[in-house]
């Protein structure tokens, strides 16, 4: 109700200084020709009439919400939505958003079938006894082996 004696009192105060001001420019008007003063009451009409029409007051809705569902925070759409427009961006993003996840999948996958191939190849090379293949440290070794033995190879 507070609010409502507030609006009140400031459309009270602004019909009060648009009375001073038009009674201000109505004082001059006397000195001017017929032509021109016919000009501003007509403009003084268009005016009023502006005035008389009611404003369309825009409710200030928030487009982000959080909304808390027991321990958890979920962060929402608020009530207005986001429409055509920001559903088609929002679909975009997510579909870049698993073909990115695709791609980093197939890239490891490939890094670790090099990987494999690398250590069969230094397997199947190499001479070793069959007791090698049993010891639980023998792939570490291999992999410690293949990564001095390429690195003095490319110096």
């Amino acid at each position: 109700m507070n609010t409502n004696f507030s609006q009140h009192h400031t459309e009270s105060l602004r019909s009060r200084f648009g009375l001073r001001v038009g009674a201000r420019l109505s004082a001059g008007t006397h000195e001017l020709p017929h032509d021109v003063r016919e000009r501003l009451r007509a403009a003084r009409e268009r005016a009023l009439a502006q005035r008389r029409q009611p404003v369309t007051q825009r409710v200030a809705r928030p487009s982000w919400a959080a909304v808390r569902q027991g321990a958890t925070l979920t962060l929402g759409a608020g009530d207005n939505g986001a429409g055509f427009w920001g559903r088609l961006a929002s679909a975009a993003l997510m579909l870049v958003l698993v073909a990115g996840l695709v791609a980093i999948d197939v890239v490891q996958d490939n890094d670790r079938a090099t990987e494999v191939a690398e250590l069969d190849a230094a397997l199947l090379t190499d001479d070793l006894p069959p007791e090698a293949y049993a010891d639980p440290g023998f792939l570490q070794f291999i992999k410690s082996d293949l990564g001095r033995t390429s690195s003095t190879l490319s110096q």
